[in-house]
């Protein structure tokens, strides 16, 4: 593995699978590997569970591990040809090649404008730093995908499932902000890669992007969608047509024990009590968002792994 900003980079998706779910077992078997490198992480939004997951997945393979939150520190400029007489002090050109020689991989977390769609698209940010810098990029979330914490839930369920192919179904839920389609995204395009029953439930006006969830069976009832599920994810997402917008904060949508029945609950958090899923379904043994956090992780240490082993 090269470089991780997308699904697409993991050669064999159920053979790394495999392979996390081994390394949790001993998660120091291979701390030899990383000694004498350094990931250097960008943040250019907030985090909890990708920052120390992630930095938790370095140190366990041995690595040296320094952490920027770049906006705290100054504003990067990503457009070619600019004149930077406003408030971006270096650009990205530089940024990256410095950065690059005091890491031997770079990953970064970089949300969406939501207010552009051409521009978020064009992931620039993420797109910046493959392009300018020399060492590895790891995607850790940007402005459609969020790879690490697809590969996570594919662990989770591989770990947890009961029979050979598990239905799954992503529903929508309620929020009181606009929220990006990274998480969305990338479990859409990880279900399609694996052996499940897989189908998505959201109310009208909030389709994901048509070249993303292709011929995936798409219900407007939540109730019959989720009728004798495996598993059911739980995350909100703004309109993609009328994009970065609320179009229907349906409170209908909610979790609740009762839609969930015996499936397995999965979101990946932070989540939003009795606005998202109620109480009763987060505090209940069918919830999992505990496993799942957990193996952020492992999902992290084998990307690493693959990585380090190709530097």
């Amino acid at each position: 593995m090269k470089k991780y900003t997308n699904i697409k980079d993991i050669e064999s998706i159920p053979e790394i699978i495999q392979e996390a779910i081994q390394l949790k077992q001993n998660p120091f078997q291979f701390e030899k590997l990383g000694q004498y490198k350094t990931l250097v992480m960008l943040f250019f939004n907030s985090s909890l569970r990708t920052r120390l997951s992630t930095e938790k997945a370095a140190k366990n393979l041995g690595m040296q591990v320094m952490i920027l939150n770049v906006n705290d520190a100054w504003n990067l400029e990503f457009v070619d040809g600019t004149i930077m007489d406003l408030n971006s002090s270096e650009h990205v050109k530089e940024a990256a090649q410095v950065i690059s020689q005091y890491a031997d991989i770079i990953a970064l977390r970089a949300f969406p404008t939501l207010k552009d769609k051409q521009k978020d698209e064009s992931e620039f940010v993420l797109n910046s730093f493959v392009k300018y810098a020399s060492v590895p990029v790891v995607n850790m979330e940007s402005s459609t995908a969020h790879p690490l914490q697809a590969l996570t839930d594919a662990i989770t369920i591989e770990e947890l499932k009961t029979k050979s192919k598990p239905k799954v179904v992503l529903s929508w839920a309620p929020h009181p902000k606009a929220l990006p389609h990274a998480v969305a995204n990338s479990f859409v395009k990880m279900m399609s890669e694996l052996e499940v029953d897989f189908s998505i439930t959201h109310p009208k006006g909030y389709e994901l992007n048509s070249e993303i969830t292709k011929d995936i069976p798409i219900n407007h009832n939540q109730e019959e969608a989720m009728k004798d599920a495996d598993f059911v994810y739980v995350k909100n997402w703004s309109s993609y047509t009328d994009y970065g917008k609320i179009v229907s904060p349906d409170s209908n949508w909610m979790l609740t024990k009762e839609k969930l029945g015996t499936a397995k609950f999965m979101h990946c958090l932070p989540v939003r009590r009795n606005v998202v899923v109620e109480d009763a379904v987060l505090d209940s043994e069918n919830s999992v968002v505990i496993d799942q956090a957990n193996n952020r992780t492992y999902a992290a240490q084998i990307v690493l792994k693959k990585i380090l082993e190709n530097l």
